[in-house]
């Protein structure tokens, strides 16, 4: 038997019907889904959660039960080394005595830090009621308290100056609080807006270039954190660790319950710029957005934290702020 030279082809059922076809004729890629800046969404979640009253009260007792140890065994053992060594043990109750003084002062500071922050939603209060009733005397009194709060910094010298001049020609409690708001506030809201653009752009470029797992998220919360903190200190709200943690938890939990931590949109039109997200990796679409959330989040902060809602001054939009922050940083985009 003579063996066949050449290749040996083998027929495929359908051969030619696939030769015959056309890429045009293949379906269609999927579009990759948008970015929606899951991680500040993260971190709003566990920003915003509260535990369940079961875990309150674990929480409390084991704390009340470990103080109680502590003290305990504190006091034994500097009792006990009196007792062998009166000046060594002296000397040890002396240094418990002055962590005490040091506890106890960082309580009173926790305790002054709760009080700015009721006194600045008080303020608040009282100028929805004012202006909701026209009440013209009532108004007086909130610019009095204004002035008050802020006449130690030096930034608000120039307004309280022009409001004292001019507050006397005002005959209406719309215009009176008006006057104060543009005077006195002007120059915190420009401070709070630097803030908040700053929060933006770091957000947004953790989120880019940081490729770790959860990194991004521990990024994200840790600088709004921030941002909230500083703020509350910029509108005289000077909180401490408790009332960070408050004032963090307060901001988001709104934020959650409204649903403004997600992206609408409105928010990708204002990001994107008809299409800056499918120009750039998915990795540089997910910061944009989560700086585009921060910023979101910075003016929720700026309304909490402002002894006085937003009517005469305009209220800070988002788009505005991710131009300014984010503009230049991946590859000169606009906002």
């Amino acid at each position: 038997m003579t063996e066949r030279q050449g290749p040996v082809l083998i027929e495929i059922e359908g051969e030619e019907e696939a030769a015959r076809s056309s890429p045009a004729e293949a379906p269609p890629v999927p579009d990759a889904e948008p970015p929606e800046g899951r991680a500040m969404q993260q971190a709003a979640a566990l920003a915003a959660a509260r535990p369940s009253r079961l875990a309150r009260w674990f929480w409390g007792l084991l704390g009340a039960l470990l103080a109680t140890l502590v003290s305990i065994a504190a006091w034994d053992f500097a009792t006990s080394l009196i007792e062998r060594q009166p000046l060594l043990g002296w000397g040890v109750t002396a240094l418990f005595a002055a962590f005490l003084v040091v506890m106890l002062a960082i309580a009173v500071k926790e305790l002054a830090a709760f009080a700015r922050l009721a006194r600045i939603d008080a303020l608040h209060r009282a100028a929805d009621a004012a202006h909701a009733d026209a009440d013209l005397e009532g108004a007086r009194r909130l610019v009095a308290r204004l002035d008050a709060l802020y006449a130690r910094r030096p930034e608000t010298d120039w307004g309280r100056a022009r409001l004292d001049e001019r507050k006397a020609e005002q005959f209406d409690a719309e215009a009176l609080l008006a006057l104060a708001e543009r005077e006195l506030l002007a120059p915190l809201d420009a401070r709070a807006r630097t803030e908040v653009e700053s929060a933006a752009r770091q957000v947004a470029t953790i989120t880019a270039l940081v490729p770790l797992a959860l990194a991004d998220v521990v990024g994200a919360l840790t600088a709004n954190i921030r941002m909230i903190r500083r703020i509350a200190e910029i509108y005289g709200g000077r909180s401490g660790t408790l009332g960070s943690l408050r004032l963090v938890r307060a901001v988001f939990t709104h934020l959650v319950a409204t649903g403004a931590v997600a992206v609408g949109d409105d928010l990708i039109h204002s990001v994107a710029g008809g299409g800056l997200l499918s120009r750039v990796s998915r990795r540089f679409g997910e910061g944009v957005v989560n700086g585009a959330l921060t910023a979101r989040v910075g003016i929720a902060a700026m309304e909490v934290c402002r002894p006085l809602p937003f009517r005469a001054a305009p209220r800070p939009s988002v788009s505005g702020i991710v131009h300014r922050a984010l503009t230049g940083l991946f590859g000169g985009g606009k906002g």
